[in-house]
């Protein structure tokens, strides 16, 4: 009997092992995530590391034709750019949070992904950069981040491992507090000549983007500056993040909550 009852209750314990297993299994592996397929996009699609180099030859033209351009007395030549999504491609960050099953920007991954210089890249980023410091191009780096007193300690990290050019450190700007980039901008265009801007959202070239809760009022600014894109404005492909989704939530990280994940599919199906 008491043979029978050891057995019995070993198979109820590997049962409960085995449905605990799937559930967990299951959990870890939800492919209803929507992220998947943008980051799958980011990290296999040729299409997606070719836009780079589209964005980067565009930009090199433009700095070509302002040298050419360029007379004694001018103001120097330079270009200003965005940073992450732009001149690098943090593809690590995505790949964890969808290995986590995570289906919305997750801060305090980002915040402490950020100091391991993990980013890559982008196709065609560092020769853009360097052929602008072989002409004398001035190379100015304006991006948003937070982590605390060390933000940007950890963006400098990010510039000297990945050898970007760097010619001090006013050339590299970081806003901890606010989004908004066009007071540098504005800074930086008094004293030079700014042959391109570079960003992966409409929000790295002008603050008037940043339109919140209204994605047909978004795009309606944006058709205002139609002829500056490709021209005085390049931008590259990000369907992950950036402030696209302040035209859906209202801001550009939403929680992830069970409204915002059904917001999200009446975006998808054109309801807004």
């Amino acid at each position: 009997m008491k043979t029978l009852f050891k057995q019995t209750l070993k198979a109820l314990t590997v049962s409960s092992v085995l449905v605990t297993s799937s559930l967990i299994a299951s959990e870890n592996t939800n492919v209803n995530n929507p992220l998947s397929y943008a980051v799958a996009w980011k990290q296999t699609a040729a299409e997606y590391q070719a836009l780079y180099y589209q964005g980067f030859n565009i930009a090199q033209m433009h700095v070509e034709l302002a040298l050419a351009k360029h007379k004694e007395g001018d103001k120097p030549i330079a270009i200003v750019s965005d940073f992450d999504d732009t001149l690098v491609q943090p593809l690590s960050y995505w790949g964890q949070l969808i290995e986590k099953n995570i289906d919305f920007f997750d801060d305090p991954i980002w915040d402490k992904w950020i100091p391991k210089n993990a980013m890559v890249a982008s196709p065609g980023a560092k020769e853009f950069l360097a052929f602008c410091e072989e002409n004398g191009v001035e190379i100015f780096y304006i991006t948003s981040r937070e982590q605390g007193e060390k933000t940007f300690e950890y963006a400098l990290g990010n510039i000297r491992h990945l050898g970007f050019p760097l010619k001090d450190e006013s050339h590299l700007t970081v806003l901890r507090d606010t989004s908004n980039k066009e007071t540098r901008q504005n800074e930086i265009m008094e004293d030079y000549d700014v042959a391109v801007f570079l960003g992966d959202s409409l929000n790295d070239f002008r603050r008037k983007y940043y339109v919140k809760g209204d994605v047909q009022g978004r795009k309606a600014k944006m058709e205002e500056d139609k002829t500056l894109y490709g021209k005085k404005y390049v931008l590259f492909p990000n369907p992950t993040d950036g402030h696209w989704l302040a035209g859906i939530f209202g801001q550009s990280e939403p929680e992830a909550t069970p409204e915002n994940r059904q917001l999200l599919k009446k975006a998808a199906a054109g309801e807004l």
